[in-house]
């Protein structure tokens, strides 16, 4: 089992309940398939709005202190031993239960971080990417599948990690 870490950047955003409803949504048949054990939704400040549907949906809502990063934050209250970090309004694609199930079931003590595909990111983060896929990942981000107690030890990946492939896209609601 994984837990679902989404991060809201924007709290203030007034589409930010609706991108929220269509991340949990989407996560819905991971949870009736055995694979999404709980959800965390992390931001800047406390947001009653983002409060409230974390209690409807049984979801934890957690502030990241001043000065952490997100992830960070998120995997302190996630309960499972691998993470799926998301951002707010992020979807997966069609199958992506079984090919996450499959990652964690055939994911050797060594294999840290695994990286689903974002098609809607933009040029900058595409070409970030591409050159971490060749001198490794120092951070996590949005679409990074993370073992829990590497994220909650530090923020940081060092020595830097190469992902191993998530063959799964993430859509934007």
């Amino acid at each position: 089992m994984i837990s679902a870490l989404i991060y809201v950047a924007r709290p203030n955003d007034p589409d930010v309940v609706d991108h929220l409803a269509d991340s949990l949504g989407a996560l819905v048949e991971g949870v009736a398939a055995g694979l999404v054990g709980d959800a965390v939704i992390i931001a800047a400040s406390h947001h009653a709005a983002l409060d409230a549907v974390a209690e409807a949906t049984g979801a934890t809502f957690v502030t990241r202190p001043n000065g952490t990063r997100p992830w960070s934050a998120g995997a302190k209250a996630a309960r499972r031993e691998w993470v799926l970090c998301l951002d707010v309004g992020d979807v997966p694609g069609e199958g992506w239960i079984r090919a996450i199930d499959r990652f964690i079931g055939t994911a050797g003590p060594e294999t840290i971080l695994g990286r689903l595909r974002r098609p809607h990111a933009g040029l900058p983060s595409r070409l970030v990417a591409r050159g971490e896929s060749v001198i490794g990942v120092r951070s996590p981000r949005a679409g990074d599948l993370v073992r829990r107690d590497r994220l909650v030890a530090s923020a940081d990946f060092s020595p830097r990690l190469r992902p191993r492939r998530v063959n799964v896209r993430l859509d934007r609601a």
